[in-house]
């Protein structure tokens, strides 16, 4: 596994980048909520047979409620209040620029809670990065979206939660299994996202192709595929700098809808491009070579 660390951070971003392309294709077909709780059962049933195949080792009843707590963050509130606000007509690149300061946040955080060490190259590098993703979202601010309390406030969230479950699974969950640690942070996130969906939507979905395409892509490739890899990158990296791997996200997304969707790229996004990778490069410190465990 060590041999392949290296390459982690760029195929999870690659990854993580296309689940705004999924919600593209999902979010005129189904409720926020709805569509996340079908896709978190999906997922639920998939790491269930994996582990049960594999032969993967559960975790005790401690662990279970860590991985239940970092996954409703991670992924219920998170995705939750993204999708929310979304489908609620806030602009999609305001809603990725207030979550671009996620990486800020978990940093902060981290120094007080997990007591890593931001040097003064580690913070221009997250600086760096936050810059680079205003000037790739900046362009798209003024395509439309309402202003208001009820869709600035959830994304505001999004960006809070994720950050502290980034933190609770590095403080708490390190030491149980990928396959069966995911699990538990699904069955976190599907309770509370089950319970919303029944209480505020219909829970009617219009099923198509893009539908079916995109709840297929985003459980597999995304809830399982990319998760596992980020799981992997906080247990072997600091928690900050696996943060700064967020700032890629937009410019990789704007790349996808470039070659998809025929987006243009302004002179403008090509440079916050090249200033957000510069920034990940100097946050990331060392490099990759950090990623790798420390040996025992």
């Amino acid at each position: 596994m060590r041999r392949f660390l290296p390459f982690v951070p760029a195929v999870f971003v690659l990854l993580w980048s296309t689940g705004f392309i999924g919600a593209r294709f999902a979010m005129p077909y189904a409720e926020p909520f709805t569509f996340l709780s079908m896709r978190y059962g999906l997922a639920l049933l998939l790491l269930a047979a994996m582990a049960a195949l594999t032969r993967a080792t559960w975790p005790p009843f401690a662990l279970v409620m860590h991985s239940m707590v970092a996954g409703s963050l991670i992924h219920g509130v998170y995705l939750g209040g993204v999708f929310f606000a979304v489908r609620h007509g806030l602009n999609a690149g305001v809603a990725a620029l207030i979550v671009g300061l996620q990486p800020i946040l978990t940093a902060l955080i981290a120094v007080p809670v997990l007591g890593e060490t931001i040097r003064r190259r580690h913070a221009l590098g997250l600086v760096l990065g936050l810059a680079g993703v205003a000037l790739v979202i900046l362009p798209k601010l003024g395509t439309g979206g309402e202003y208001h309390v009820v869709n600035i406030a959830p994304v505001c969230l999004s960006a809070l939660a994720i950050s502290l479950g980034t933190i609770w699974q590095k403080r708490f969950a390190t030491g149980i299994d990928v396959r069966t640690g995911t699990f538990f942070q699904y069955l976190g996130a599907l309770l509370p996202t089950v319970a919303l969906a029944a209480l505020f939507e219909t829970m009617h979905v219009e099923w198509n192709g893009e539908v079916v395409f995109a709840l297929a892509w985003l459980t597999i490739v995304l809830s399982i595929g990319a998760i596992f890899l980020m799981m992997i990158l906080i247990r072997e990296g600091a928690v900050s700098k696996v943060a700064s791997l967020m700032y890629l996200t937009p410019g990789v997304t704007a790349v996808m809808a470039y070659l998809l969707f025929g987006e243009t790229l302004t002179l403008v996004q090509l440079l916050g491009l090249a200033l957000a990778g510069f920034g990940v490069a100097a946050a990331m410190g060392r490099g990759l070579s950090t990623l790798m465990p420390a040996r025992r």
